[in-house]
């Protein structure tokens, strides 16, 4: 436990040094632990930085973070001002503390803090991303399937929906504790393959543990930069992947680099959009990347062309088939 503090507090203090004024925002829930987490970031900046300010401002206003969003307009503007938001309770809305801050950090925990959020100015995600990922499944992995099991039978129809076919190459990627894998192999049979990657080692132990290895290969991998050839794959399916990575539409990029032409994506979730915004304790915004709209258009960006969107109470489905063209990468 001391070792993941050590390491959060030493890579924001690497990446904050040279910026000033500091301000750590806290949304509720236990405000001492978040104060001292707060107060062990000051500490960790090199001594010629200790004179910096660290404001701990705390929301105490209940669901509607009004004090929060209130403090944040008291506070002496800054333009280089790094706002560093905690989420300290599971159930709190994102106020305006969140939506401005530069990084966030889910303090739910205060023995295991996970970055969430960086500013790609302060630090390129490469840097940050994949470690903290890791950092936030790990945990929950030998529970995940105690938590969520009721989920299996909707994964099974959300692999009818790729329409895998005997002989395929299926790949689950973000495949956790590996749920769709026993369905996409019986779809592909036995002269198929399908092969589930994680970036997690504790997610893919624990489908090693469930026996999941017998109906897949498992790899650890970053969905972002797959050890796979182009177009080797024939159907993609990832469920509650592309939201959780910092760049959706490169990593949409790289699925279609590992798809050949006329293959099938399957994004999905068990859940709609709004009751996972909802758990996250978060409303939804019109800049959510998995909105209809969005997603249509980096789908098209990246050589997918969509064939169905669906987003109800009770799930969250996104089908497309790989376009012949090639497209070019994101940015180029």
């Amino acid at each position: 436990m001391p070792e993941r503090i050590a390491e959060v507090t030493a890579f924001l203090a690497e990446v904050l040094a040279p910026r000033a004024p500091l301000t750590v925002i806290i949304d509720g829930g236990d405000h001492g632990a978040a104060a001292r987490f707060a107060s062990r970031l000051a500490a960790a900046f090199p001594p010629s930085a200790r004179a910096w300010n660290v404001d701990a401002v705390m929301g105490l206003s209940g669901p509607a973070g009004g004090v929060l969003d209130s403090a944040l307009n008291v506070l002496e503007p800054a333009a280089d001002r790094v706002i560093v938001y905690l989420r300290a309770s599971r159930r709190a809305p994102a106020g305006e503390g969140e939506r401005r801050a530069q990084v966030v950090i889910d303090h739910h925990d205060p023995q295991w803090p996970v970055i969430r959020h960086v500013h790609p100015r302060l630090a390129d995600p490469d840097r940050w991303h994949l470690t903290e990922s890791r950092a936030f499944f790990a945990p929950k992995a030998a529970g995940w399937d105690d938590k969520f099991g009721d989920d299996l039978p909707a994964y099974g129809k959300a692999v009818e929906a790729a329409g895998p076919a005997p002989g395929d190459v299926a790949l689950d990627l973000g495949c956790g504790t590996g749920r769709a894998l026993p369905a996409l192999a019986t779809a592909v049979g036995p002269t198929g393959r399908v092969i589930g990657l994680d970036c997690t080692p504790a997610m893919l132990a624990e489908a090693h543990a469930k026996g999941r290895d017998r109906a897949a290969t498992l790899l650890q991998a970053d969905a972002r930069l797959l050890p796979l050839a182009t177009a080797a794959a024939d159907v993609v399916f990832a469920a509650g992947l592309v939201h959780h990575l910092p760049d959706p539409e490169a990593g949409l990029a790289e699925l279609a680099r590992v798809t050949r032409p006329g293959g099938r994506l399957v994004l999905f979730h068990p859940t709609g959009r709004v009751a996972l915004a909802a758990r996250h304790g978060r409303k939804l915004t019109p800049a959510d990347p998995m909105n209809e709209d969005n997603l249509t258009r980096a789908l098209e960006a990246t050589g997918w062309t969509p064939s169905r969107y669906e987003d109800d109470e009770n799930h969250f489905l996104a089908v497309a088939v790989r376009s012949p063209a090639v497209p070019q990468a994101p940015g180029g």
